[in-house]
């Protein structure tokens, strides 16, 4: 996951500099800006655990990495979220127009909210 997260925040760090990124109006910059920068947010949150782990190996603080690898988790994953779908209604608003754009980031939110957050707490109430 980590690497999907990089790598979709550096294609979007590349955008502004591509020649047809002028075509944007000024809504869509807003969404690229606010998409950008969940991306930077959740490839930060995701790989912190990773530094948190070296800062505190040896020091038995293993429920504090925990807790906060889990905190970290979640958040990075809201986030990619948020990036994935700000990258889907910019793509779509380019390619089909603004409605199509706005179907796609809802229903882009829909499925992430479905699989990421209502499938799981669905699954938690089943198990034993």
């Amino acid at each position: 996951m980590q690497t999907g997260v990089q790598l979709l925040t550096g294609f979007l760090l590349t955008l502004p500099f591509q020649q047809r990124f002028t075509m944007l109006g000024q809504k869509m910059q807003v969404v690229y800006l606010a998409t950008v920068s969940a991306a930077v947010l959740s490839t930060a949150l995701l790989i912190a655990p990773v530094g948190m782990h070296r800062l505190l190996f040896r020091r038995h603080r293993l429920e504090t990495l925990v807790t906060a690898a889990h905190r970290c988790a979640f958040a990075g994953l809201l986030l990619l979220g948020v990036a994935v779908t700000g990258m889907t209604v910019i793509i779509f608003d380019a390619v089909a127009g603004l409605t199509a754009a706005l179907i796609a980031g809802v229903a882009a939110l829909v499925l992430f909210a479905s699989f990421w957050v209502a499938l799981p707490l669905a699954l938690r109430r089943t198990d034993p």
